[in-house]
């Protein structure tokens, strides 16, 4: 049972399984699907500063298992994706760093330029009405799942080619872009900039006093007793609690709370060397923040489950222009910006690619990151309102029918594989 376990989270089948039984559920009974991700958790409960409608009273707040999910427990997931941003980009082996990153992060660029001019391009052509309605998805397509895309990339390249680790850098920039653009692009509410004083806050002062100050006080002894009654006693609770604080400040602030433990993760001590993810020997890592990661991988698949259960309840009649401008954006903008600006790098730039890899094969990472599937369809909910509509659609339920069926790109890509002679590579 062990086993089965560990190989269903490995695999993020949880994720599926959820959207799976979404979109059954939707379309077979789509009154009891709402009911049950507007179900109310806690009713009429007011915390923080006031906030006021129109009429000048004051506004409670409702949780629903909706903003549960979306809004609090995947704080933990763009966590998760944050602390291997860090690694890549902070440790002197990190994989974005240096001259061998140039590369796929100018990759990266072509991938995120290419799905929003697509995107944008094709909604112009379809007219005025249609461009002003979908035109705030812009950056729905410019997402790539990595571990679908990573776990389709071996099976097309096989664990060894050169091609997988491309790949991995071109994700995890991807997703580094991608935060940044839900941070700025689309904020929860009014921008109150100031609250982000309380995140910074709870930042600072968790790493100077549970990070900074035990090591200098441990400077010179071996034994590192302050820093060691710090993990033993203490743990991971006061970066839990500056976590809170900063979830707290992101929300009031009106930048996506989901994004609010972000400043704190690089304030977690950490190894001076990391295996990458998905590396089986990251688990004998002993810092606390991959200890934190260890913690947090089983539940954050079980809060992956519900992500999908509570956001592709898609209804099938829903699929419009929407859908399949997210499609073109991420089936023919992300493979073709991938190639063309993989090749500038490598060729006019002269940056090169890995060894064992060739240009051809841009376009087929390009196919693989297609994938959008996860933070495509989180953009998708915080990009339209419920009620946005383009004549009898809704458009955010035909963005995400374009997130999910992103995962075509599975196919495209093994036939590209097939058709330009990719040959696999044995880990």
């Amino acid at each position: 049972m062990y086993r089965v376990w560990n190989f269903v989270t490995n695999y993020s089948l949880l994720l599926i399984i959820g959207a799976i039984i979404a979109l059954g559920w939707a379309n077979l009974n789509p009154d009891s699907y709402h009911h049950f991700v507007d179900f109310v958790l806690v009713d009429h409960f007011f915390v923080g500063h006031a906030h006021y409608n129109e009429a000048g009273l004051v506004e409670y707040r409702t949780l629903t298992l909706h903003y549960l999910v979306n809004d609090v427990l995947m704080a933990f997931f763009f966590a998760i994706a944050a602390k291997e941003v860090w690694e890549a980009v902070i440790l002197e082996n990190g994989s974005l760093r240096g001259k061998k990153a140039a590369t796929p992060l100018v990759a990266t660029l072509g991938g995120m330029l290419g799905p929003i001019a697509v995107y944008l391009g094709l909604a112009a052509f379809l007219g005025s009405d249609t461009y002003d309605a979908v035109s705030r998805g812009w950056a729905i397509p410019t997402a790539t799942d990595i571990a679908f895309s990573y776990l389709v990339g071996r099976l097309v390249f096989g664990a060894g080619h050169p091609a997988v680790r491309f790949l991995l850098l071109l994700a995890i920039a991807d997703d580094a872009a991608g935060l940044i653009i839900l941070a700025i692009f689309y904020p929860s509410g009014e921008l109150q900039p100031l609250w982000l004083l309380l995140s910074l806050g709870a930042a600072v002062g968790v790493f100077l006093l549970f990070n900074l100050l035990p090591r200098r006080l441990d400077r010179g002894n071996e034994m590192r007793p302050n820093s060691t009654w710090v993990r033993n006693k203490l743990s991971f609770m006061p970066y839990l609690i500056a976590g809170a604080l900063s979830w707290y400040g992101f929300q009031e602030a009106g930048i996506h709370p989901a994004l609010g433990l972000l400043p704190i993760v690089p304030t977690i001590p950490h190894a001076d060397r990391a295996f990458g993810i998905f590396s089986e020997a990251e688990q004998y890592l002993t810092d606390l923040l991959n200890h934190i990661e260890h913690l947090l991988k089983h539940p954050v698949e079980v809060v992956l489950f519900f992500f999908g259960l509570l956001n592709a309840g898609v209804e099938f009649s829903s699929i419009g222009s929407p859908t399949w401008l997210v499609l073109a954006g991420l089936l023919i903008g992300k493979p073709v910006g991938i190639l063309l600006f993989g090749w500038i790098a490598a060729r006019p730039m002269g940056l090169g690619l890995p060894k064992g890899m060739r240009i051809i094969d841009l376009f087929v990472v390009g196919c693989v990151a297609a994938i959008g599937f996860t933070v495509s369809l989180f953009i998708a909910s915080v990009a339209f309102p419920g009620g946005t509509m383009l004549g009898d659609i809704a458009v955010q339920d035909a963005a995400k029918m374009g997130a999910l069926f992103s995962f075509v790109a599975a196919i495209i890509a093994i036939i590209a594989g097939r058709l330009t002679g990719v040959q696999k590579q044995s880990g």
